[in-house]
């Protein structure tokens, strides 16, 4: 039984995130990086084929910053927003929605769970909104034009599971990122 309750723990500790200390004016800055380089992922979509490859890396700046702090999470989200107004203004309608959106929902689920299932859920389930929103809200053609727009729940199961799965890569992923860049 002692066994069983040390092996639990080991495995509870080697699924957290490693807290780090920096101050406020180097969280800014890192954020404020990690904001740029979203922007620039994100704009990338512009040049087809291999910048559709670069475009969907714009998620993984977005959960760094949320690592580090929800509040410098948000700053990156918002000024990366920003920064695509200025660089690319197609790509408004995407990132805040999409990629964005499951960057800044993985960043606090990293910060509120250590379960990477439970983490994995948010981010899916922030992922099915933002693309509800765009497809069944605001009209847009984000899933292309053979998606119908209007609600279809086979649709809506089909965006949930895939955003579910795509959620848990990004979860793998961005701790594994993370353990490697802020050690």
């Amino acid at each position: 039984m002692k066994e069983h309750l040390e092996h639990n723990q080991t495995y509870k500790n080697s699924q957290r995130i490693a807290v780090v200390h920096y101050t406020n004016t180097r969280k800014l800055v890192i954020g404020s990086v990690l904001a740029a380089i979203a922007a620039v992922f994100q704009s990338a979509g512009v040049f087809v084929g291999i910048g559709y490859a670069f475009s969907i890396l714009a998620t993984l700046p977005i959960v760094l910053s949320g690592m580090i702090s929800l509040r410098i999470g948000m700053m990156s989200y918002v000024i990366t927003i920003f920064l695509l107004a200025i660089l690319q203004p197609s790509e408004l309608f995407v990132f805040p929605f999409t990629t964005g959106l499951l960057g800044i929902t993985l960043g606090a689920a990293f910060k509120l769970w250590n379960h990477w299932m439970m983490i994995s859920l948010v981010g899916g389930i922030g992922l099915t909104g933002g693309i509800m929103i765009l497809l069944y809200s605001l009209q847009f053609p984000v899933l292309g034009p053979t998606v119908s727009q209007t609600f279809d729940f086979k649709i809506a199961t089909g965006i949930l599971l895939f955003s579910c799965l795509y959620s848990s890569i990004w979860t793998g992923l961005s701790k594994k990122v993370y353990k490697l860049l802020f050690r």
